[in-house]
């Protein structure tokens, strides 16, 4: 009898090892969440129908924000798009990152300004986590004589980029010539062939996805798309909207938006025709608020209403339609109010894929507003720019709970707007409110640390 309990005791006990060896295996060989961050250019905060707009169809997109997380405080890293998208990279906020501006000051140029090789960017963070990234599109983030700073050059494994300016032989750089991989022989943009500029990118990003990318790796794919930036080639032949009898550049303007939707549903698809939705975290944001160069961003109300366009630091400058999808991590059809931006980014990115993210990093993690969490909140968020080389171009603000301040260079005022009251920034309130005004001062001069190429970094106060 004792021999008999002794073997059962045995066959349980190899049992339990055995379903353990098991649990650890497969949670150790448990694939790793793919990201893909897709950013629009200019795409202002009500240009989306899930944010409001009436006239412009993004069918697809407000039918993906349905089935995951609309988030209605969420911010670009300012108000223009290098050093917006350098924050998105690094998770540095613009008073501390390299890139303050378009260009800067170099010696005696007024010229572009590349990332510094000191600043760690998402896909050099995740390489530590076993990922393999890929970049489509613009990137806005080097100079086009140093390859080393393009995106190839910065941790990206894949990437299909146009640049722009002069060579390192002082050629002038065709815009529609997109570099893969930073050779030589790339691939010429023909605009006659495609109604859109990112139809012809989409179809790079399918084909990593089904032939580029290593099997069983997780992947970052950034894809930094061009819609609705204005361009004679962002779009070419198209019938959409010329019933509405809308002036040309606006008809333009709408059809690249609704010609967009469809990209990001042919890339959606492919993911859903490879199973891979269930294991994949989508986000969907822009760089800054409407251009008003091309178009009217009144037209279309391409803010939403929100005071300021491209280049402004109110809130039509900076806040932009926002949202996470996740299937079956994120709830559908929720929405969030937590004040989050650009900087805010790395750090989630690093929290869903295991790894810490690089000290640099001013952002705060929003995974677990995502998943319905407690979520920690900024003290206060910060943005700066510098527009052109004159006083009036640099530029400051910061929100602290419902507090906006705006500052611009040459005026030494810092204005003050409740956004719980005011949203549309329409009643300065500075002089009724002195100390809140000091208070959000000492914000915009701590945050802004000097940077050489450029002279008004730092801030401006008599």
């Amino acid at each position: 009898m004792k021999s008999v309990i002794y073997s059962l005791c045995l066959v349980f006990l190899f049992a339990s090892c055995k379903n353990e060896i098991k649990k650890e295996t497969t949670a150790t060989n448990q694939k790793k969440p793919n990201i893909i961050f897709l950013l629009a250019d200019d795409m202002g905060y009500g240009e989306l129908g899930a944010f409001g707009q009436k006239e412009i169809q993004t069918p697809f997109l407000d039918s993906l924000i349905g089935q995951g997380k609309k988030f209605t405080n969420f911010y670009a890293g300012t108000a223009v798009c290098s050093p917006s998208r350098a924050v998105l990279l690094t998770g540095m906020h613009t008073g501390h990152v390299s890139i303050r501006g378009n260009k800067g000051v170099l010696g005696k140029k007024f010229t572009r300004i590349p990332l510094r090789k000191t600043e760690v960017t998402i896909p050099e963070m995740l390489k530590k986590a076993g990922y393999q990234s890929a970049m489509i599109g613009k990137w806005h983030l080097g100079v086009p004589e140093d390859v080393s700073t393009w995106a190839k050059g910065r941790g990206f494994d894949y990437a299909v980029q146009e640049q722009w300016g002069k060579d390192v032989n002082g050629k002038e750089i065709d815009e529609r010539m997109h570099w893969v991989n930073n050779n030589q022989d790339s691939i010429f943009y023909d605009f006659k062939k495609y109604k859109i500029l990112d139809e012809f990118r989409t179809n790079f990003a399918l084909e990593y996805l089904k032939e580029e990318k290593k099997p069983n790796v997780p992947y970052f794919l950034y894809m930094s798309y061009r819609i609705p930036h204005a361009h004679e080639y962002h779009i070419t032949h198209n019938d959409l909207y010329r019933e509405k009898g809308w002036p040309e550049a606006e008809r333009n303007h709408a059809a690249r938006i609704t010609l967009f939707d469809n990209q990001v549903r042919r890339l959606f698809n492919l993911l859903k025709k490879q199973g891979e939705l269930e294991n994949t975290l989508i986000i969907f944001s822009s760089d800054n608020g409407p251009q008003k160069e091309n178009h009217d961003p009144l037209f279309f109300t391409s803010s939403a209403g929100l005071k300021g366009h491209k280049r402004d630091l109110y809130e039509g400058g900076v806040r932009e339609p926002m949202f996470a999808y996740w299937k079956g991590k994120i709830m559908p059809g929720t929405v969030s109010n937590h004040q989050s931006t650009f900087y805010d980014v790395m750090p989630t990115i690093a929290e869903v894929a295991g790894v810490e993210a690089p000290k640099q990093t001013d952002g705060i993690s929003f995974l677990p507003e995502l998943l319905d969490k407690k979520q920690p909140k900024h003290k206060h968020l910060y943005w700066e720019i510098q527009i052109g080389k004159k006083v009036e171009g640099f530029k400051q603000a910061t929100r602290k709970g419902n507090w906006k301040a705006v500052r611009i260079g040459n005026t030494y005022k810092t204005e003050l707007y409740d956004l719980s009251k005011d949203e549309f920034e329409q009643n300065d309130v500075s002089e009724k409110y002195p100390e809140i005004v000091k208070e959000m001062n000492k914000i915009l001069q701590k945050e802004s640390v000097k940077n050489e190429f450029y002279p008004f970094s730092g801030g401006i106060f008599k």
